[in-house]
């Protein structure tokens, strides 16, 4: 699977930082979701949260390209997959420290490949594949100096269900969602987040559904617009200026962001072993100039397509 050549526009330096900044939102996830859950509200509600304003947002897209709604019921279906696995990350961050999260997190490459593999027959390069070592690396690194016991292995495993969710996503937006616009394909998966988080959202309590103060509403709308909605917007418009090799670069810094925030926001000590971590994970980023840069657009992100 070759990208197809991206234009580079003159004068893009304002483009690359906005998509600097973009990355730094997306690495800014724990911080909105522990708070919500030390808040009391239910890993599923924070879940739910996050897709909700996007799947709103984007609707009329989703309705204009309802004419291929066989394409549009791949990405429903994929976003049903994708907010299960975020669930099970959002669970985890709970009970393990956020920069071994996040380090899990960024392992979603060697999902990507081991089912573009499987399912579409499509052979890793050499250098995808040293750079999938790196990250399974990094990730032994990680969780070997949290110094997890056994009764939170279950967590990591956990956390894992979000990477291999989004390696999936990445493949079926690929071959599967290029016949909608962008705005379609986030409002497809947007959508089938929701639908597939609905049922848990009906069996919970008030108080774990609904934020409880101000404050707590506050973290939603930063994790609904912070964390999805604005930097999704921000890539679908800006990456394709850039080109997919800087745009991966600039998506780099999502790793450190999550380290820096566990370590500001919630207390985390940050160790040699756990930096050594974060840099084998921008290494492996580098190394293949990621061809999908963001699990949630497939290749809208960092190719010009109709919106």
């Amino acid at each position: 699977m070759k990208d197809a050549p991206f234009p580079v526009q003159t004068g893009t330096t304002s483009a690359f930082a906005l998509v600097l900044v973009a990355a730094a939102m997306f690495g800014t996830v724990p911080y909105f979701a522990l708070s919500l859950t030390q808040s009391g509200m239910a890993p599923s509600a924070v879940a739910f949260y996050r897709y909700l304003i996007a799947a709103l947002i984007f609707l009329p897209a989703f309705w204009r390209a309802r004419h291929a709604w066989r394409v549009l019921l791949w990405g429903v279906g994929t976003g049903m997959c994708m907010s299960l696995g975020w669930l099970g990350y959002v669970s985890a961050l709970k009970v393990i420290p956020v920069s071994t999260a996040g380090v899990i997190y960024m392992s979603y490459p060697i999902f990507t490949l081991i089912i573009d593999w499987l399912f579409w027959a499509e052979r890793p390069t050499r250098r995808a594949v040293v750079a999938a070592g790196l990250v399974l690396a990094a990730a032994g690194l990680a969780t070997g100096v949290a110094r997890i016991g056994m009764d939170q292995l279950v967590w990591v495993a956990a956390a894992f269900a979000a990477p291999l969710g989004f390696g999936f996503g990445i493949t079926v937006l690929v071959h599967k969602l290029t016949g909608v616009p962008a705005m379609a394909r986030i409002s497809a998966v947007s959508l089938g987040s929701v639908f597939g988080l609905a049922p848990l959202i009906m069996a919970l309590e008030v108080e774990q559904m609904i934020p409880q103060n101000t404050q707590s509403w506050a973290w939603v709308a930063g994790i609904a617009l912070v964390t999805a909605t604005v930097p999704q917007l921000i890539y679908t418009y800006f990456a394709p200026m850039i080109g997919s090799a800087r745009t991966a670069t600039a998506g780099s810094i999502e790793l450190p962001t999550m380290f820096v925030i566990g370590w500001l926001a919630f207390g985390e000590t940050i160790g040699p072993a756990q930096w050594a971590a974060c840099g084998l994970i921008l290494l492996s980023v580098l190394l293949v100039q990621a061809r999908v840069t963001r699990p949630f657009f497939g290749r809208a992100a960092t190719e010009k397509t109709k919106v």
